[in-house]
């Protein structure tokens, strides 16, 4: 019941559905943001980060830290399973610039006392950070990544006349979970978006939810917080693809815009035919 006096406010996202398929451990900052907004935040999460199964080459490396002169940390993943491994053995060597590719793994750097990171402000991706001064110049490079990432950092590097190591420390898997929860939030119409934030989450996505799936997860608008995670939505026939800003707080935006849009639309149509 309204009091006499009392206002209320349409949240932005209220009764709206999103699937969030960040990984597990990483998923709850954006649901909170989602939820927040009044939308329901359906957990579905597209990668597993594992332990890699060797881990011999990673710490020999980290022995040597003192011979580069560039750290570059690919994600917030590569920072939490490289950094107490890192300070296990003592602290990162005087004169090892650190950099990183996005605002959420400059802050993981944080939590681990590590500030000052190298990173682009704008663009969160390895063209950002390759543009940068202080990587450009860089003449021995390590890569903290997960096993198997995109090769144009290292390979621009060394084109450049870098000396380039990877320091895998983890691994990327699809998980073995059911999908159950998306087929009947699509067959109760309580599902409204997905967000994305990796190609190969993507292709997880359209794995897990299986033929029963693929069609409404084509048919459902989903947003993705860089154009190469879009064109690779539409690359496997969504229909509507939404490029945010980047991060949480960037999808968060574009769900907003987005819905805020709808409603708009919606009771403009009313107008004109009432």
């Amino acid at each position: 019941m309204i009091r006499v006096g009392e206002t209320t406010r349409i949240r932005p996202l209220a009764g709206k559905g999103i699937v969030v398929t960040r990984p597990a451990h990483q998923a709850q900052a954006l649901a909170r943001l989602i939820e927040g907004a009044g939308g329901r935040a359906i957990l579905f999460p597209a990668i597993e980060i594992r332990e890699v199964e060797d881990l011999g080459t990673f710490l020999r490396l980290v022995e040597r830290l003192d011979r580069f002169d560039l750290a570059i940390f690919i994600s917030p993943n590569a920072v939490d399973r490289a950094m107490p491994v890192i300070q296990s053995r003592g602290t990162l060597p005087r004169g090892l610039k650190v950099a990183a590719v996005g605002g959420g793994t400059v802050r993981a750097l944080e939590r681990h006392g590590v500030t000052g990171a190298i990173a682009p402000q704008e663009r969160y991706d390895s063209e950002a950070l390759l543009a940068l001064r202080e990587v450009a110049a860089a003449r021995q490079v390590v890569i903290f990544r997960g096993e198997g990432g995109r090769e144009l950092l290292g390979d621009t590097l060394r084109a450049r006349g870098a000396a380039v190591e990877y320091a895998e420390c983890y691994r990327r898997a699809k998980p073995d979970l059911d999908a159950t929860v998306l087929l009947r939030a699509w067959s109760d119409k309580a599902l409204d978006a997905v967000t994305v934030t990796s190609g190969e989450g993507l292709r997880n996505v359209f794995e897990m939810v299986g033929v029963a799936g693929r069609e409404s997860l084509r048919h459902t608008p989903l947003f993705a917080p860089h154009p190469r995670i879009a064109d690779a939505a539409r690359e496997c026939g969504v229909r509507k693809v939404i490029v945010t800003g980047p991060g949480d707080e960037g999808l968060l935006a574009g769900l907003i815009a987005y819905f805020s849009a709808q409603r708009q639309d919606g009771a403009a149509r009313k107008r004109r035919d009432s």
